[in-house]
């Protein structure tokens, strides 16, 4: 892959849009409804975030409410809790200096998932500590419109299951499955383009940076300097011949044919060998030429790459890949990851597959 999405060209973009909102609709007020947020910008999904984002706050103050004398879980009490929070919900107030910071993250978030759908889902269905609860993901996609059909059919097979939470790998497995069911498209994007170039010129191309290595200009090499000339002296006489000395022949033994040395190193044994011979005979010569280092393999993975992997090269075992990629992260040397992955994990790949070598092009630029 020659390109990937860079979230920091997403956040500057939505930290601009929003700047130019806020703008806008301060310039002749000090505060904004709820109604207000519902209607504020021309891409409706940056308004659904925001309330989200709110939502979430509102949660996040009721954890809180927590006494040793009342029973803050008590339904009686919750369902208390829940009418105050709609009362509360068309009473909302919020000054520029609050508010901005919740438009500019929810810019963001509809930039991403318009444009770079699967690194968002990877956000979803990380959940917190690795797990997700099905209450907060039904909560996370109820505000959610683009893109949004993978997690509709997610959260139905979760709920039809009697799931409560999920594991992170099982969370993307089961992705994964809807994902190849309904072969899905990601929503055209130029609609949105429009919209968001409506209040701030949009140009997508400006969101994705280049993968491939920056070559370094070749310099010129100075011109020769000028021959010098040498003078030589004359050469001596030449040699006065001298009769030959006759000497008695002398018995030599037949001359014997040269022996060669058929010695060779040992060829290596093992499955181990065979990545860590083609990396030797075909790769070294051209890491300095066709491939950039990367610090860590792990920071390096596109969504799309992580889906691509797991599925083709670790059976659909996310966890399996995850640890696979903490291990290569760890070793020290080209050798010793070629090594780990021979033993480990490459017993069954597909040597020619655009997946494997996909991979094996992300460990050698770990390693250059």
């Amino acid at each position: 892959m020659d390109e990937k999405i860079s979230l920091e060209a997403i956040a500057l973009y939505g930290d601009m849009y929003a700047d130019a909102v806020l703008k806008g609709f301060f310039a002749s007020r000090d505060k904004i409804t709820g109604p207000d947020i519902l209607k504020l910008c021309n891409v409706h999904q940056v308004n659904l975030f925001v309330i989200r984002e709110l939502l979430r706050s509102w949660k996040d103050e009721a954890r809180k409410l927590k006494s040793p004398y009342f029973d803050y879980e008590h339904p009686d009490v919750r369902e208390a809790l829940d009418n105050f929070m709609g009362t509360l919900s068309q009473q909302i107030s919020i000054d520029r200096q609050h508010f901005a910071p919740l438009l500019k993250k929810a810019s963001s978030q509809a930039l991403m998932a318009i444009f770079d759908p699967y690194d968002f889902y990877v956000m979803i269905l990380t959940g917190k500590n690795n797990k997700l609860e099905v209450a907060s993901f039904r909560d996370e996609i109820k505000y959610m419109k683009v893109n949004k059909a993978p997690l509709d059919r997610m959260l139905l097979r979760m709920e039809q299951r009697n799931m409560t939470e999920l594991a992170g790998n099982e969370a993307f497995a089961v992705l994964d499955e809807i994902l190849e069911e309904v072969n899905f498209t990601p929503e055209d994007v130029d609609e949105y383009i429009e919209q968001f170039s409506a209040v701030v010129p949009l140009d997508p191309a400006s969101f994705y940076v280049s993968t491939a290595p920056i070559v370094p200009p070749v310099r010129q090499a100075p011109p020769p300097p000028p021959p010098v000339e040498v003078r030589r002296p004359a050469p001596p006489p030449p040699p006065v011949s001298t009769p030959p000395i006759s000497t008695p022949p002398v018995s030599q033994a037949p001359p014997q044919p040269k022996q060669h040395n058929t010695m060779r190193p040992p060829a290596p044994t093992g499955a181990a060998a065979s990545l860590n011979e083609k990396h030797s005979r075909e790769s070294r010569s051209s890491l300095g030429n066709n491939l950039h280092k990367i610090s860590r393999i792990k920071d390096s993975l596109t969504i799309n790459q992580k889906f691509m992997f797991t599925k083709v090269l670790f059976h659909g075992d996310f966890e399996l890949f995850s640890k696979a990629i903490d291990r290569l992260d760890q070793l020290d040397t080209i050798q010793s990851a070629l090594r780990y992955i021979e033993e480990e994990h490459a017993s069954t790949w597909d040597r020619d597959s655009e997946e494997f070598h996909e991979f094996m092009e992300l460990v050698e630029k770990r390693f250059i």
